[in-house]
């Protein structure tokens, strides 16, 4: 990997932080633009390593609240329960994806194809969650309880599968099952929390072997650009969403799978 161009490394860092926290699915971003771009990661340990960036983004954006819901636990029923509400919603991703992590990384991640026609059907059915005539229930994330954190944590563990989308799962699943569109990414946000740091813990450990220091120099250059990318993504995703829906990410989505299959006929 030390040999490969910095361009590219600032590219997928880039990519990486821009589509972290939409319902895109920055995975099948950071790999089919690796892919293109001929870049080589053993055990994918690049794209591992830079989501370091995006997480401490949204703990940066998001550490006044943290700080308040922890200083509030003590005395607050409400703090309690959206803490347990969150872990909960974690539990169901935590557990399959240390049972199943050797075959999603090693099959899954290694077909471009499948990535591209789950962004597109992910896309075709986001369009249609967010042009359906739903009537929230929920529009604060602290008032979730527990059983609907739950359900969509179980919405989660279809991210698994490249293409996608942790947060497109988990933001389809809420609002389906009641929610808001703007309190749905938030929770999203909040989810993402546990569940990128407990995959990024995993996948190094995993990958610990592939490591080199050889490599510093792009992996600095991708964690940086998904830092930078990642904070501005988090500051503005929730407004965004108030005005327009997800319904741009849906058509992105589906553009891109095109996009994708098209480039892997006439390019391999």
């Amino acid at each position: 990997m030390a040999d490969q161009s910095i361009i590219s490394a600032l590219v997928l860092g880039l990519i990486e932080g821009l589509t972290e926290f939409i319902p895109v699915s920055s995975t099948a971003h950071v790999l089919l633009a690796g892919h293109f771009l001929g870049f080589k990661s053993p055990g994918n340990t690049f794209a591992v390593l830079i989501q370091l960036g995006a997480i401490l983004a949204i703990l940066l954006v998001y550490f006044q609240k943290l700080l308040s819901i922890a200083l509030a636990l003590p005395t607050s029923i409400k703090a309690r329960r959206f803490v347990v509400s969150v872990l909960l919603a974690f539990l169901p991703a935590a557990v399959i994806g240390a049972i199943a992590h050797d075959f999603i990384k090693t099959v899954l991640f290694e077909t471009p194809v499948l990535i591209c026609v789950v962004l597109i059907v992910g896309g075709v059915i986001l369009y249609a969650i967010d042009h359906l005539p739903l009537k929230p229930r929920y529009t604060d994330v602290m008032d979730y309880p527990p059983s609907l954190a739950l359900k969509i944590g179980l919405f989660q563990c279809l991210a698994m599968i490249p293409g996608t989308s942790r947060s497109g799962a988990t933001i389809a699943g809420a609002l389906l099952m009641g929610t808001d569109k703007r309190s749905a990414a938030e929770f999203s946000f909040f989810l993402a929390m546990p569940t990128m740091v407990g995959a990024f813990t995993l996948d190094l450990y995993k990958n610990r072997d592939a490591l080199s220091f050889d490599d510093f120099t792009l992996i600095a250059v991708g964690f940086i650009a998904a830092f930078v990318a990642g904070i501005f993504v988090v500051r503005s995703l929730l407004d965004f969403v108030s005005r327009r829906g997800f319904t741009p990410f849906a058509i992105w989505r589906i553009i891109v799978g095109i996009a994708g299959l098209i480039g892997l006929w006439l390019l391999g």
